[in-house]
């Protein structure tokens, strides 16, 4: 981008310099114009600043994250300004550079904003220890506080900028867990809780906040990987707020769980979904608040299945039960249909369909909503069921936010970016058709009704980092110790 904005605005507002001077910075210079060139100069600039304006209001904070770009806007503004027959353009140009002015305001505010990565699973939150406040963007150069570990399990503390590289980050940790082996001999790894390992890339950016629910990171030799074993406790729940969900009202925790969410979804910038896609080390930015909206689909789902397997009592499995299938119908009702899919999936989840007991005690009514529910996240002929139903709504709403990522995977894979050496504009469109679809969520902000409040500070607090197992295998033995197979 930088490297294109001189030329852009020389160009764009010499309005075809071969019939004119370049700036049109002199009334004599003005007067030997013909009308026509005069008109056209004008339109010309006016199509200028509306394209600006429709930039900026596209691409939201993403255009002043470049020096470059705040200082054309500046000497746009500056042309405008000069010009006495942009009178009417100079309320776009103001209005602009009162929202660069916010931004850079609340980008100073937030400087020096440090968050952390618990070492028990929690998710991540700003250092101070409060749940993330409200639409609190993490930016590149934000710090995080995390552990690195070698396959002794011995580990140490790091904090490094977001947008630092897996290749720094496994330099220092080496260092400071003596290691003594040169980077090349050595890779920076993510070992699951199921023990599956994931060997990140030199030039990786957002490490700590890719990391699945119960995932470690690693520092390893490149050989040795075999030697790399999960910790006792990525087997156990994540740590959370430990409380008797039959005393919470259920409309009370979708209602809470919807705005947490929403501020979330508000967070993530459509460009990050673009780095996803294509790779973020191709283009050395973080996807860090997408990453946290992700993992929180995996903490719902799994939050589900973790409740129900760790409940022996028959009676209050089903009361469980009961309760998740109505907190789906309001995450439905309140459409966050990201929580939605979660909350389904986890009903739907082995460890839980399997409970035949529970599952015979449930009233026909909640089963019959429950397989209306199922239906409607049913991925064949490409959810076709959920496209429909969603493509009724009117925002704000939380869409499932897997599938966005999977049409845009799709598109990408699908379809090759240049063709003869020329930019493949098809596959553009498609790609910023889930872009659009993004914004089209967003377009209203929130308003939802609160239902009457009862404990509002505890199922806050509650929601924020829920008790989450996210290993399959050690689900499905907590399932079988809670309802052993039925013997014929």
């Amino acid at each position: 981008m930088g490297g294109n904005t001189n030329r852009f605005h020389s160009d764009s507002l010499s309005a075809g310099s071969t019939q004119s001077s370049t700036h049109d910075p002199d009334p004599g210079q003005r007067d030997a114009q013909t009308p026509e060139d005069r008109e056209y100069i004008i339109n010309f600039k006016k199509r200028v600043i509306q394209f600006m304006q429709k930039w900026v209001m596209a691409v939201r904070h993403a255009a002043f994250e470049e020096p470059s770009v705040c200082d054309f806007i500046e000497d746009l503004a500056a042309e405008v300004e000069a010009d006495p027959d942009l009178n009417e353009e100079t309320s776009i140009v103001h209005n602009v550079l009162t929202q660069m002015a916010r931004y850079q305001e609340d980008r100073n505010q937030n400087a020096g904003q440090k968050w952390k990565l618990p070492p028990n699973g929690q998710p991540i939150c700003l250092f101070s220890g409060n749940a993330t406040p409200s639409k609190t963007v993490i930016r590149p150069d934000d710090d995080i506080i995390f552990r690195v570990y070698c396959a002794d399990h011995t580990y140490c503390t790091l904090r490094f900028p977001m947008h630092t590289t897996a290749e720094l980050i496994k330099a220092c940790a080496a260092d400071k867990l003596q290691l003594n082996r040169g980077p090349e001999d050595l890779v920076l790894v993510e070992v699951k809780s199921n023990g599956e390992r994931s060997v990140f890339k030199d030039n990786d950016v957002s490490i700590p906040t890719g990391l699945s629910l119960n995932g470690r990171l690693f520092v390893s030799v490149k050989d040795h990987l075999d030697a790399l074993t999960q910790l006792q406790e990525q087997e156990c729940p994540t740590e959370g707020v430990d409380i008797d969900l039959e005393i919470l009202s259920t409309k009370e925790l979708a209602y809470h769980i919807t705005l947490f969410e929403w501020d979330l979804f508000w967070a993530v910038h459509e460009y990050e979904l673009l780095y996803h896609t294509f790779g973020r080390h191709h283009f050395g930015k973080i996807t860090a608040n997408l990453d946290v909206f992700l993992r929180r689909f995996n903490e719902v789902q799994y939050w589900i299945v973790t409740e129900l397997v760790s409940t022996p009592s028959l009676s209050k499995r089903v009361g469980l039960v009961r309760k998740f299938i109505k907190l789906a119908a309001y995450c439905k009702e309140y459409q966050n249909l990201n929580a939605f899919f979660a909350v389904v999936m986890g009903l739907s989840n082995m460890a839980v369909s399997r409970l035949h007991q529970t599952w015979e005690k449930i009233p026909s009514k909640f089963r019959k909503i429950f397989q209306e529910f199922e239906a409607l996240i049913d991925p064949s002929r490409n959810h076709r069921a959920y496209r429909v139903f969603v493509g009724k709504l009117q925002p704000p709403l939380i869409p499932f936010m897997p599938l966005l990522l999977k049409d845009m995977t799709f598109a990408h894979e699908g379809n090759k970016t240049s063709l003869d050496g020329l930019v493949n504009f098809e596959k553009m469109h498609m790609m910023a058709q889930t872009m659009r679809t993004i914004r089209f969520c967003r377009s209203r902000s929130l308003g939802l009704e609160p239902p009457s409040p009862k404990s509002e500070g505890e199922v806050r607090s509650y929601i924020s980092s829920f008790r989450v197992i996210d290993n399959q295998r050690v689900l499905t033995a907590m399932s079988q110790k809670v309802e052993p197979t039925r013997k014929l």
